[in-house]
């Protein structure tokens, strides 16, 4: 498999990291992912955009993010996968530096850059079986919206879901539900849909833009406002999103069925209009 490490296109087995990498001692970088439809990158600069914020939210300093676009297609087209589409991940450390020190190192020291892609099969046209999400008291740090690689908590998190047969574990904080573990929570009452706003305690999800956006465009309420964990009862459908989970319903939370356990219409609906807008290729122009 080819990857694209520090302006070199390699195979998987020729990148070597440095020990002294800070983000293999430290976790001293940010990462992002993306996916392609039908060939091209599903809302690049919204992604981009966001990589560039949480480079600058921690002080890294790498000028080159737009040129990764064109890696990625690189990548693809060098792997071959022309014929399916592709999941990318990027990610940028603060660099190689010794001897080890928390603070950071001397400007001159040159981030770590890689990138790689995975092929991507899905039958769009099916719309997903309801999951079963647990709730987890959200132990992470207060920047939630840095799209830090120190991860743990959430692959922690995680592991706890997989444990108890969910597939995602929502974080609790104060009483309030604010993401998954790696994607958006959504709920939907009296056909009203309900997310999280931005803050420091939320990852801006580029899917959770989309979908605010194809709601309003559609004639759908959207409120940005925190659901809180006693209202859960209140809610006739739950749902998560994220770049490659799409829009998967939710129909358990912990032993709690929502509504009768099956997908809710809203959730469909927004499924619906997702796959629309992807198929009819807007978000190219």
């Amino acid at each position: 498999m080819k990857v694209y490490f520090n302006k070199q296109y390699l195979e998987l087995d020729e990148v070597r990291i440095s020990p002294f990498d800070r983000g293999f001692q430290y976790a001293d970088g940010v990462y992002e992912v993306m996916r392609t439809y039908y060939g091209r990158l599903f809302r690049a600069p919204d992604h981009l955009e966001r990589l560039k914020d949480s480079l600058q939210a921690i002080g890294i300093k790498y000028n080159e993010v737009d040129k990764l676009e064109n890696v990625i297609y690189e990548l693809i087209k060098l792997n071959e996968f022309d014929e399916n589409d592709a999941s990318a991940y990027i990610q940028i450390t603060r660099g190689e530096f010794y001897p080890r020190k928390h603070s950071f190192p001397p400007e001159n020291v040159k981030p770590t850059v890689f990138v790689s892609v995975t092929p991507v099969k899905e039958d769009r046209n099916k719309f997903p079986e309801g999951i079963k999400v647990i709730l987890e008291r959200d132990i992470r740090w207060s920047r939630c919206d840095i799209k830090s690689i120190s991860l743990l908590p959430s692959v922690l998190a995680n592991q706890h879901a997989v444990e108890k047969d969910a597939e995602e574990a929502i974080w609790e904080r104060d009483g309030y539900l604010y993401e998954g573990s790696h994607t958006n929570f959504w709920g939907v009452k009296n056909g009203v849909v309900f997310t999280a706003p931005l803050s420091h305690y939320i990852l801006p999800g580029v899917s959770r833009k989309v979908v605010i956006e194809v709601c309003r465009k559609n004639g759908m309420e959207v409120k940005e406002e925190e659901i809180n964990k006693p209202d859960l009862k209140y809610f006739d459908e739950f749902f998560i999103t994220g770049t490659n989970t799409e829009v998967k319903p939710v129909i358990q939370i912990d032993d709690w069925k929502v509504g009768d356990g099956k997908p809710g219409q809203i959730t469909k609906k927004i499924y619906s209009l997702l796959m629309n807008y992807i198929d009819l290729k807007e978000w190219l122009f």
